[in-house]
């Protein structure tokens, strides 16, 4: 039967067969062909469900041939073909795809003659092979392959087929997002008369929600959410409502996915939340045990009750999963999937990372990227003393599938199975780095041919980037000349290559785009090796790069990453690639080559690192600094000035302010002392009896 195996972090379910390994393919003349029929430890029917349900199956087959040709024939009927499910034929090999008559070395273009499609088709006298993996589920299991060219003398053949292996559950996710209270899916009847075994997940930040319902006459069967710590199961066989409720003692209305298990059977039934105890309910002994049910089971609202608002998933009634998501397609006020905390926080995964949907959270999967941390946002980075350097070493053409640790078309079950030659017409390279001396080699990208790629410091400190893909006598060189690279200042740097397009950004600065020569390759042939800090490579090397290998690259780089490649990270980090890095020295992490912080760009006139800019000051220089210190002396004497002067200004105001009103009079002006020639005049021409005013004026009140 299947069995469950673990690897690479993923759980796969295995189905064997009968047939042997390298099982030998006898001619039965006069019968054209030989029949290997595959007998397995599971029924077709089982694993035709295992195969529906999965996210990804695959199955190894092999053909190993002498004088036996497999696929290609001069009329184009195949010599042999393998009989998948429902008993069809399929006339493509292990590492090809439907319709494509073609073995995995007639995609990669790599078979031994490439006059043919699989590598047995050349009709040698030595042995040959072609394998692959068959992973178009929809095909699997083979139940027989059918061989035909084994009639002729000195013809021989032997078939390989592995177990079939699937992983991931496609139902786990199949969810529906309920948006509105009136919002529900209908499904036929559920027909669970005996028993009862309802399973799903839900995430919802409503308090409360109807899960399902299905009626009767007087029968019914209900799961609810009743509170933000309540779930309900309830139902009525004919003896009257029975509920079961699970309290839990934090809120389950939290947007965290919760599980929700319910049973009922003759005997008794249960509910469990999360790992939260089970609540159990023992039957009655006499009365009723059938569950008659005739209206349509409703996921969501039903009846105008409280419907439910959020998201279920993976809902599962005796065994079977309801496909929400399509039938989410066609109701309004419900849509397929669930947002999930990807499409709310997966933008928080950076540089690369990808976003991995967790039961109660997140993560970021930073395998592929030359960063790490949580979030994908930690440079990893090194020291390199005078000397050091490292070497990361492509997969050699020869290189047998087992010996890496990586699936490709060709399966690593056969450690026959070789890696094809790596060449390129495009790449990626981005790094940062410091360094307080030049000239140095960065970074080297060497092949088996004479093509090369290079970041160099040249001696007056300025970046560049050369690139020797043959086709022309000189190598293509790109020279950053308007700034000094060797100042101690981290430095970031991006190259994209598109065949004879290369884009370079530089820190701040915005791309700049340059073009290979129109007599250039545009094919980086047959990549060997990346070196950083030294080149320590045999053969012929350019000559400049060999004079910058001495004394060595002294300083930092991070977060070196080459298409897939993260050096740096593989050295530093265990992965699955780090036994392709050697490292001559002692390797200590360290961020001093961290990016620069993203900043904008500056005019010409204001950016101190435009040597043309007349205005400019050059930092770094003993001068700048001195003409720095008395510019920062001038302003800081001068917000000292400020301050006192202030403070002297304030004190002034108050005493004069204090003397002033120290023995005020009060006096009782006239209306009209504004306009009066005198204050005099004010009061005579307002009162009559103005010497009565003036007395009374001269009396003095302290205040």
């Amino acid at each position: 039967m299947d069995r469950p195996e673990c690897s690479e972090d993923k759980v796969w379910t295995t189905v064997n067969h009968d047939l042997q390994m390298q099982a030998p393919v006898i001619g039965n003349s006069p019968e054209k062909y030989s029949v290997l029929q595959l007998n397995y430890s599971a029924t077709m029917d089982q694993i035709s469900a295992i195969t529906n349900s999965a996210e990804y199956c695959e199955q190894y087959i092999s053909y190993s041939c002498k004088m036996s040709r497999l696929l290609n024939t001069p009329d184009g009927s195949p010599y042999t073909w393998w009989v998948g499910k429902a008993n069809e034929k399929h006339y493509y090999w292990g590492g090809s795809g439907p319709g494509i008559q073609k073995c995995a070395c007639g995609i990669e273009r790599n078979c031994t003659d490439a006059k043919y499609y699989c590598n047995c088709d050349a009709d040698s006298k030595q042995w040959r092979k072609d394998t692959g993996l068959l992973s178009y589920k929809e095909h699997l299991p083979v139940s027989q392959v059918v061989v035909g060219d084994i009639d002729r003398p000195g013809s021989e053949a032997k078939i390989t087929v592995g177990p079939v292996r699937c992983q991931g559950d496609r139902n786990y996710w199949n969810a529906a997002s309920f948006i509105t209270p009136s919002s529900y899916l209908h499904f036929s009847t559920f027909q669970g008369e005996t028993s009862a075994d309802i399973s799903f997940y839900f995430k919802t930040s409503a308090p409360y929600g109807v899960f399902l319902e299905n009626l009767g006459n007087t029968d019914f069967i209900k799961l609810e959410l009743k509170s933000t710590t309540e779930v309900s199961f309830s139902f009525d066989v004919g003896n009257g409502p029975v509920e079961i409720v699970v309290r839990s003692p934090n809120p389950l209305s939290d947007d965290q996915w919760h599980r929700v298990n319910a049973e009922r059977n003759v005997k008794q039934a249960s509910l469990q939340v999360d790992q939260l105890p089970q609540e159990i309910r023992k039957a009655p002994t006499e009365g009723h045990t059938r569950l008659e049910l005739y209206s349509q089971l409703y996921v969501g609202a039903a009846g105008g009750q409280r419907g439910f608002l959020g998201c279920i998933r993976s809902l599962r009634m005796n065994g079977v999963t309801l496909d929400l998501e399509e039938r989410a397609k066609v109701t309004p006020g419900v849509k397929p999937g669930c947002s999930g905390h990807c499409t709310s926080y997966g933008m928080y995964c950076e540089n690369g990372g990808k976003c991995v949907e967790k039961y109660n959270g997140y993560s970021c999967d930073c395998s592929s990227t030359a960063y790490d941390g949580p979030f994908c946002i930690k440079d990893v980075g090194a020291f390199f003393e005078e000397g050091m350097w490292l070497r990361y070493s492509f997969p050699s053409p020869g290189t047998t599938a087992k010996d890496l640790a990586s699936r490709t078309l060709l399966s690593s079950t056969d450690p026959e199975a070789t890696v094809p030659d790596i060449s390129l017409n495009a790449e990626e390279l981005s790094f940062s780095f410091s360094t307080t001396k030049s000239p140095c080699v960065l970074l080297y990208i060497s092949s088996y041919t004479l093509d090369y790629m290079a970041v160099l410091v040249k001696p007056s400190g300025n970046l560049q980037i050369r690139y020797n893909l043959g086709g022309t006598r000189e190598p293509y060189n790109i020279d950053v000349d308007h700034r000094s690279m060797a100042n101690g200042q981290p430095h970031s740097v991006n190259i994209t290559r598109n065949e004879r397009d290369i884009v370079l950004q530089l820190d701040h600065y915005p791309p700049a785009s340059y073009n290979l020569p129109t007599a250039s390759d545009v094919q980086f042939n047959s990549l060997k090796a990346l070196f950083l800090g030294k080149v320590i490579e045999t053969g012929k090397i350019d000559q400049d790069i060999y004079k910058y290998n001495t004394p060595g690259f002294t300083g930092c780089l991070s977060r070196v990453q080459f298409n897939q490649v993260a050096p740096l990270k593989a050295a530093l980090r265990p992965t699955n690639t780090s036994s392709h890095v050697h490292i001559q020295g002692e390797l200590v992490e360290s961020n001093c080559g961290a990016s620069p912080l993203t900043i904008p760009p500056m005019s010409a006139a204001t950016d101190p690192w435009h040597l043309d800019s007349a205005s400019a000051d050059f930092p770094y220089n003993g001068q700048a600094i001195g003409d720095g210190v008395n510019r920062n002396s001038a302003i800081i004497g001068g917000v000292i000035a400020v301050v006192i002067f202030t403070i002297l200004c304030t004190l002034v105001f108050l005493i004069r302010y204090m003397f002033r009103h120290k023995g005020t009079y009060h006096t009782n002006e006239a209306k009209g002392a504004e306009s009066a020639e005198s204050a005099d005049a004010a009061i005579m021409n307002n009162d009559p009896n103005f010497t009565e005013t003036i007395d009374e004026s001269k009396k003095e009140w302290l205040i």
